[in-house]
C-alpha cells in the first residue's frame, strides 16, 4: 500500500525524528487544515474590520491545533505511522487528545456566532443552522457524557482490540475516517469539559473535573496492557518491514508507553484551563456583588438625604 505518493512503506529507511518531520502531505488534511485556518482568520478578520476585539490567545491556540494536526498527518510521521505502531499511537494522542483541547480554547463556535452576519428576516443563513445545530436533541446527545465517557473509551478498546482497526488500517481513506473519528470524539467528549465555546451541555466546574477524570484512567490502563503485552496484539503492525530495523513487541510496548504517558498531559492542560475559568468566574462574580453592593448604599443614602431634606422641610 502506497499511502502517501512518495514511495512505498517497505522502502521507509529507520525512523529518526528528522526524517519523521520531512513534508509529506495527506491531502485531505492538508486542504482541512488549510481550510480551518483560513475560515478563522476571516472571521477575526471581519471582526476587526468591524471594530470589535477578538483575543490573540484564543487566535493562537486554535492555529497550535491545527498546525499539531497538521505535523502529525502531512509529514513523514504519517507514513511511518502506516508501518510502525508507536508512531501510530504519537498520532491518534495528538488527534485525539491534544488537537482538540486547543483548538477548543480557540473558541471557533463563539467566533463563527459573532462574525457570521445574520439572514434576512424569515430566512436562515449559515449563523441560524449554527445556532440550530446547537440547540438541537442531537447535539444535546452527542455532548452529554453519557455518550462522550463510553465513546471515549470504546475509540481505545473496541477499535485496536477488535478486527475493525486492521479492516480500517487497510486503505487510504480508513486510515483518513479513523483519524477523523478520533478528532471528533476528543472534540465532543473535552467541549463541555473545556466550557469555552457554548454548547447544550454545560455543567459545573465540579462536574467537568469529575468529567475528565473519569475518561482518562481508561487511556492509562489501555498503555498498560499494551507494555504488558507478550506479543504483538495488532495484525497490521505484526509483521514491521524489515527496512525499519524494528521488533514488532518492542515497538508495540513503546506504543502503549506513548498511550500511558499522554493520558497525564491533556489533564493537565484542560485542569489549568478550568482552574483559570473558575478564577475568572469568580472575580466577575465579586465584581458584579460589589457593583449591587455600590448601587444599594448609593440607593440607601439617596433615600436618607430625602428623608433628612423632609425633616428640615418640616422643621421650617
Amino acid at each position: 500500500m502506497d499511502h502517501s505518493g512518495h514511495g512505498t512503506m517497505t522502502d521507509l529507511p529507520p525512523f529518526t525524528l528528522g526524517r519523521g518531520l520531512e513534508f509529506s502531505p495527506d491531502l485531505f488534511f492538508l486542504v482541512g487544515c488549510l481550510l480551518a485556518l483560513a475560515l478563522y482568520g476571516w472571521g477575526v478578520l471581519r471582526l476587526r474590520r468591524r471594530g470589535d476585539d477578538w483575543p490573540p490567545g484564543r487566535a493562537v491556540f486554535f492555529a497550535v491545533g491545527v498546525l499539531s494536526i497538521a505535523l502529525v498527518m502531512c509529514t513523514r510521521l504519517n507514513d511511518y505511522g502506516m508501518v510502525m505502531f508507536s508512531v501510530h499511537m504519537v498520532q491518534h494522542m495528538v488527534i485525539s487528545m491534544f488537537a482538540p483541547i486547543v483548538l477548543l480554547l480557540g473558541a471557533p463556535v463563539t467566533l463563527a456566532l459573532r462574525a457570521l452576519p445574520p439572514a434576512a428576516r424569515g430566512s436562515k443563513g449559515p449563523r441560524e443552522w449554527l445556532l440550530a445545530l446547537l440547540h438541537s436533541h442531537y447535539m444535546r446527545f452527542i455532548t452529554h457524557p453519557v455518550f462522550t465517557i463510553p465513546m471515549f473509551i470504546a475509540s481505545l478498546y473496541a477499535l485496536y482490540f477488535t478486527p475493525l482497526f486492521d479492516f480500517l488500517m487497510g486503505s487510504t481513506v480508513g486510515h483518513a475516517a479513523m483519524m477523523v473519528h478520533f478528532l471528533a470524539v476528543g472534540l465532543v467528549f473535552f467541549w463541555p469539559i473545556m466550557g469555552v465555546d457554548p454548547g447544550p451541555h454545560r455543567p459545573g466546574y465540579v462536574m467537568r473535573m469529575l468529567e475528565l477524570f473519569a475518561g482518562m484512567p481508561f487511556h492509562a490502563f489501555f498503555g498498560i496492557a499494551l507494555m504488558m503485552a507478550s506479543e504483538p496484539m495488532v495484525e497490521t503492525y505484526a509483521d514491521p518491514p524489515a527496512s525499519l530495523g524494528i521488533d514488532a513487541l518492542t515497538d508495540l510496548q513503546a506504543a502503549g508507553g506513548i498511550a500511558w504517558a499522554f493520558s497525564e498531559i491533556p489533564s493537565v492542560l484542560v485542569l489549568i484551563a478550568l482552574v483559570y475559568q473558575w478564577y475568572r468566574s469568580e472575580q466577575r462574580q465579586a465584581r458584579r456583588k460589589d457593583r449591587a453592593e455600590e448601587r444599594n448604599g448609593d440607593q440607601e443614602l439617596a433615600a436618607y438625604n430625602a428623608y433628612l431634606a423632609s425633616l428640615q422641610a418640616r422643621g421650617r
